[in-house]
């Protein structure tokens, strides 16, 4: 049988899970699985503002879900790594069943 991990391991996880739990945050990710995007662009196509964008994208940088980079006057953000990418995919798996 598993050991089951320990009890801040098993927080981390759930705190994993929080940046999961909100449909714009979702549909970000989903967006960034495309490629890299800047706030301008994220906003237009999840049809909210930037300001509410920009504090999503700071909760999923709190979670290390995406990262970003400077490009110019841009931030362009992205998948902090392919298990976010993963992620989104299972849970559209299980969803789907």
């Amino acid at each position: 049988m598993q050991t089951l991990p320990d009890r801040e391991v098993l927080e981390h996880i759930a705190e994993l899970f929080k940046g999961f739990a909100d449909v714009t945050r979702v549909h970000i990710l989903s967006l960034l699985v495309e490629r890299e995007l800047c706030v301008t662009d994220i906003a237009e196509a999840v049809d909210l503002s930037q300001s509410a964008i920009s504090h999503q994208l700071r909760i999923l940088k709190q979670m290390h879900l995406i990262k970003f980079r400077r490009e110019g006057k841009n931030i362009l953000y992205s998948l902090a790594d392919d298990h976010v990418k993963t992620i989104l995919q299972m849970g559209l798996e299980h969803v789907l069943e």
